[in-house]
This record gives structure tokens, sequence and C-alpha cells, in this order.
């Protein structure tokens, strides 16, 4: 039956192919062509399905693995499962997603940040980063701040891009979360001037850490 079950869903999501959307998606690194507010129609539809999350992720499709990360039940993913995923994971929204909706709500989340945060792979070190920026915002008893910031000072500025992006978000999240850091996390980035010319749409916040971290200070103050 599981397998009835993910080929009729596969034929769903076909029949949710868009050219224009997969286009659109392959500019930005994504391999699916499926309007994302339909794929979150049909996971509502589908509910909670642990083992067909696993059967859509194993396809290799992407657009059943975004699937599955709507339908699985984070907390039912092994320690090991969800290493192999994030190393399988390699375009952004599905890297994305698995973090955000998955792994942070996994209990192994504090051990998988320990261990990617230093991985080889800058796109699974970046996980690591992603989850340590969650940390500094909810989580901070325990972390070394200024030890952040001398691995940040050190090596944000040559990081590939996704890394580099994680690692400028965890800057950024230590300016705004942390007074007594936050003079040092805005000289860092004044000095590195990491994606100080990123294209800023109106009305969203510079990427850049400085002008981030004190738009965000404003905005409390306000």
């Amino acid at each position: 039956m599981a397998g009835t079950e993910v080929a009729g869903v596969l034929a769903e999501l076909a029949a949710l192919e868009d050219p224009k959307a997969r286009a659109v998606n392959e500019r930005h690194g994504d391999d699916h062509g499926v309007n994302l507010g339909r794929l979150r129609a049909l996971a509502k539809r589908l509910k909670t399905q642990q083992d067909l999350a696993r059967e859509l992720w194993e396809t290799g499709d992407g657009a059943a693995r975004l699937l599955a990360m709507l339908i699985c039940r984070p907390r039912a993913f092994g320690r090991e499962e969800l290493d192999r995923m994030v190393r399988e994971a390699r375009t952004p929204k599905l890297h994305d997603w698995l973090v955000n909706y998955v792994v942070k709500k996994s209990p192994h989340a504090e051990e998988l940040r320990a261990a990617w945060s230093a991985d080889p792979d800058p796109v699974v070190a970046s996980a690591g980063w992603a989850l340590t920026s969650e940390r500094v915002v909810k989580r901070p008893a325990g972390l070394d701040l200024a030890g952040l910031l001398d691995l940040i000072e050190a090596e944000m500025k040559d990081a590939p891009d996704r890394l580099q992006w994680a690692m400028n978000e965890c800057l950024a999240r230590i300016g705004i979360e942390h007074a007594e850091h936050r003079a040092r996390a805005i000289d860092i980035g004044e000095r590195l001037e990491v994606l100080k010319d990123h294209p800023t749409s109106p009305g969203c916040t510079s990427p850049f850490a400085p002008v981030w971290i004190d738009e965000m200070v404003r905005r409390r103050r306000a």
C-alpha cells in the first residue's frame, strides 16, 4: 500500500508542475516546479504521516522531499537519519525547510549543532550555524558568544555563500540579542562588509549585519 500511496502523491505533484515556476526556482538553485501554496494545501489534506514522509524523501524528487518536510513528525527521525538527510539536501529551499521545520524540533538538535558547525562540508556547516543562531536567540546559556564572534571574525569573509550567510545571521543575532556584544558585532560587520551591497527589496531590512542590528534594536526600543 505504501508504494501505491507514494505513486499517487507523485502523480499529484506531477500534475501541479508549472514550467514557469520551475524556471524561477532553478534560478534560485532549487529543483522543483510546484507552487509552494499548492504544496502546502496538499500537505494539509494528507496530514501528518511519518511513514509516507520517509517514503517521499527516498524518492529523491525535489517537490516530494519538500512535501515530506510538511507531513513528517520531526521528533521521529533518528540522529543518523537527520545527518544523512542534511547531507542529501543540497538545494536551498529543501535545506532551509529541513533545518527549520524538522531539525530545530528534534531532540538531537543540540548534538547535531555541535557536530555540523565544524563539518568540512560548508552546506552541512551552515546547518550547524543556523542551529547556533536559534540558540543565540532562545537558549544562549552555555554558549561562548565571544568565541563565536572570534570564529565569525576569522572565517566569515572567505566562507562559501551559504555558510557565509548562516554565519552572518549568527553575527546579527548576537548583536541584536546581547547588548554586551553589540558594539563588537557591529564592528566586525563593518570591517568585513559581508552582504553590504546585497540587494534589498523595499520595506525589507538589509542582511548587512550593522544595518540589521541597528534596525532591530531601534524597533524594540520604539
